[in-house]
């Protein structure tokens, strides 16, 4: 018994596969046609024709003609810069395979920004405006004027003292103390080199009021 269902499912297996190919051989269509301006009946070239949800297309030539091949039930898209989308259907009834078309597009309006177009500048004014015109400072500019003197003291006036010159400053002072401790310490006001710094330091404005 066996055997004979196995003979009759070999029997009918190339009449299963044939019955496959002419169905798919049926839903097979050549689609082509001409794709032209609604408002002047002008080819358009370069369209590009796809079956949406498949990695498939053609473009059209340069008089607008195209010709691909799909199946019956796809949808198709025709798509073009400054153009509207148009997506049709291949009708799952259709007779024959073989589809034409002649699509029409209509133009796609699109607004881009305003451009405001100047005269162009007197010699006067181009010299103005390039000598006023602040060209701002590059690296090694801002890195000279970081290291000048002013930059500097001013700096030095203004940040806080690190943990090792707070160090330093406190066992200078003490070693002060204890070096004088038992007797009057000197007075820097009859000293020629602290005169001769505060001079140095009041020229160059260490004492002036920033405020």
């Amino acid at each position: 018994m066996k055997k004979i269902v196995l003979y009759i499912l070999l029997l009918s297996a190339p009449f299963a596969v044939q019955a496959q190919f002419d169905k798919l051989k049926d839903s097979v269509v050549q689609l082509y046609g001409v794709i032209m301006t609604a408002d002047s009946l002008r080819g358009i070239p370069l369209v590009t024709v796809s079956v949406k949800g498949h990695n498939q297309g053609a473009y059209s030539a340069d008089q607008g003609v195209f010709s691909i091949v799909v199946l019956k039930g796809d949808k198709i898209e025709f798509s073009s810069i400054g153009y509207k989308s148009i997506l049709i259907t291949i009708p799952d009834t259709l007779k024959g395979n073989q589809f034409s078309v002649i699509q029409l597009m209509v133009t796609d309006t699109v607004f881009l920004p305003a451009t405001i177009i100047r005269p162009k500048p007197t010699r006067e004014q181009f010299e103005r405006d390039f000598v006023n015109t602040r060209v701002p400072d590059d690296e090694i500019e801002i890195a000279r004027q970081n290291t000048s003197a002013s930059k500097r003291r001013i700096l030095a006036r203004s940040l806080p003292a690190d943990a090792q010159e707070a160090a330093s400053t406190y066992l200078k002072q003490n070693a002060t103390k204890y070096y004088y401790q038992g007797q009057a310490p000197p007075q820097n006001i009859f000293n020629p080199l602290a005169w001769a710094d505060f001079i140095q330091a009041w020229k160059r404005g260490d004492f002036r009021n920033n405020n």
